[in-house]
């Protein structure tokens, strides 16, 4: 059974410019530019005034059905990222060797030493757009920034998984870093 029509608006805050050519959005504000192509997605994306984005999906299954609503998300996070920045912030949990991080090329870059004792120096890249510094505030805590949640996310998971205890058992070995907080850069007034 095949839906007539399925649509979703999306609202652009005053502060932001938006705008939507052959299913690329390109989303600017306060803290930068974020583009994004939908062109793998059979969907109509136009924007019937300034302030509002509009999805919509003619005679779809339900599997295209649900992207609709998946694209408006991913817009909304773009939104939220041009506005706020997305920021992650991680902890390094040790039982015993201390886990000593250093940050390079412009904090684009991760080196994680005597993770366990070992020797390896562990190196893990951001994606572009993403900064990790050490925490002022905080020990044994890392802060990553971007304005991307995917970027953000994505390079938060590769130094989680650059920690991961190989031939023990985990439930023992719990070393590593891990995220502690999902949170903005800028502080939502709520």
């Amino acid at each position: 059974m095949r839906t007539i029509n399925s649509n979703q608006c999306v609202k652009i805050p005053k502060d932001i410019k938006a705008s939507v050519k052959a299913r690329v959005v390109t989303i600017t504000g306060t803290r930068g530019t974020l583009k994004r192509s939908f062109k793998h997605l059979a969907l109509d994306m136009y924007m019937p005034n300034k302030r509002t984005l509009k999805v919509e999906k003619w005679f779809g299954t339900k599997k295209e059905l649900a992207a609709v609503r998946t694209v408006c998300s991913h817009i909304e996070n773009m939104i939220k990222g041009v506005t706020f920045g997305f920021q992650y912030k991680m902890r390094a949990v040790y039982a015993h060797f201390p886990i000593n991080c250093v940050t390079s090329e412009q904090n684009s870059v991760i080196e994680i030493r005597n993770f366990l004792g070992e020797k390896y120096i562990r190196r893990v890249e951001m994606a572009p757009g993403v900064t990790v510094v050490n925490s002022t505030a905080q020990k044994d805590e890392l802060i990553v920034e971007g304005n991307d949640i995917e970027a953000v996310s994505g390079s938060a998971a590769l130094i989680q998984q650059s920690t991961t205890v190989k031939n023990k058992d985990i439930r023992k070995f719990l070393d590593g870093l891990y995220v502690s907080e999902k949170t903005t850069v800028v502080k939502v007034e709520s």
